[in-house]
């Protein structure tokens, strides 16, 4: 064996232009790999951040047609208890009307806990103009409705209850959730607030939670429903809501794998045609070395190392290009604000794999010229020159 490793390192050095096409045609696989895989699969953590990177994964919420539960620490400490889960946080909404200049407009008022709820929306960060509510009877509002009425830090606010009933609270801060609909139609306040205007002390109308693995929600709340059942609640999550966001997703994905494949394939040709030519141009010096006594096994192995040895070599460049491409992609296509069109996302397992492939894929692809010169006759090879 390490004999046919020895032949096979000399017959590429003794052919470098050679050795070198194949190599560069492994690395621009392997580049190719590496940039479209790690440009997809930052696309959709992209895509899935702002979609569901600020929202609930997983909504616990009353059956049936009830809008409103009472309040259970029992449901909210095992949650906070159950590892999956990285933030949970009560929630009650209720519908109303700010007041302005004898004019009503519809909004959805949103009571939190802000401590937990801003571990899910991130309130501190859309915050534009003020602070977050501190006490009750303080408000945030959104930019759109804000500019449209005209309202300033510090002005009231005067609400009317679907029953009629009329409240004031302070304008204490502006949000901008990136969303024109949510801008114009929520107004967020403390839980304790909202339930005073609406008169729902000690009710909540969600429980909104995050988990660490996205993808999994489905799994979990369907293995919280039994539990949830004794209290007449039931869960939803994001992958029900948005069904038309992950199958776009699906779509990406098999995209990627197709291109990957067909690269592979090219690369496969290339370096096996590339060896066949090769097992013609040593056909000489197999020949000789079989009439020295090499054996077939031997003959076979040196293609084997060859193809193993660019694998290897191609893989180590493409992957420093792959990633190289995917940190300049993303260091210099921006959006209009500058944040990156695509972030830069580096999955080592992925690059593992891609590395991994590369080198099997050489080194299958010479098999073919392997099995061809295990089978050359020595004495025909030497005889014809």
């Amino acid at each position: 064996m390490k004999l046919a490793f020895s032949i096979a390192t000399r017959f590429l050095k003794s052919s470098k232009g050679q050795t070198a096409l194949i190599a560069i045609g492994i690395a621009i696989g392997v580049s190719v790999q590496i940039f479209i895989g790690s440009l997809i699969d930052g696309l959709q953590l992209s895509l899935i951040d702002k979609t569901i990177g600020s929202s609930s994964h997983i909504t616990i919420q009353p059956k049936g047609k009830e809008n409103y539960f009472e309040d259970n620490d029992e449901i909210i400490n095992k949650l906070r208890k159950d590892d999956r889960f990285t933030a949970v946080s009560k929630s009650l909404d209720a519908s109303g009307f700010v007041l302005q200049d004898e004019e009503t407009y519809p909004v959805l008022m949103r009571g939190f806990e802000f401590e937990n709820a801003n571990n899910i929306y991130k309130l501190d960060e859309k915050l534009i103009e003020g602070n977050l509510p501190s006490s009750s009877m303080e408000i945030l509002l959104g930019k759109n409705l804000v500019q449209e009425l005209g309202f300033k830090i510090g002005d009231k606010v005067s609400f009317l209850t679907p029953d009629g009933r009329y409240m004031e609270s302070k304008l204490v801060g502006v949000f901008d959730l990136k969303v024109a609909s949510l801008n114009k139609s929520w107004s967020i306040s403390t839980i304790d607030n909202v339930g005073e205007i609406f008169e729902k002390e000690g009710s909540l109308s969600t429980i909104e939670t995050q988990i660490e693995e996205v993808f999994d929600a489905d799994i979990i709340a369907k293995s919280l429903d039994s539990y949830l059942q004794e209290f007449e609640l039931e869960s939803s999550n994001w992958k029900v809501q948005n069904e038309e966001l992950l199958s776009g997703l699906a779509g990406q994905s098999a995209s990627s794998i197709m291109i990957q494949v067909f690269v592979l394939l090219a690369v496969l040709l290339g370096i096996a045609s590339v060896l066949a030519i090769s097992v013609i141009q040593k056909s000489r010096q197999i020949g000789i070395l079989k009439a020295m006594g090499i054996k077939d096994k031997d003959a076979s192995l040196i293609f084997l190392f060859q193809g193993l040895l660019l694998g290897v070599i191609g893989s180590i460049i493409g992957t420093g290009l792959g990633i190289s491409f995917s940190y300049i992609f993303s260091t210099f296509v921006k959006n209009p604000d500058g944040t990156p069109l695509v972030p830069f996302y580096l999955d080592i397992k992925f690059v593992g794999l891609s590395v991994a492939i590369a080198i099997a894929s050489s080194t299958i692809a010479a098999l073919i010229p392997a099995r061809k010169s295990s089978k050359l006759n020595p004495i025909e090879v030497i005889k014809n020159g």
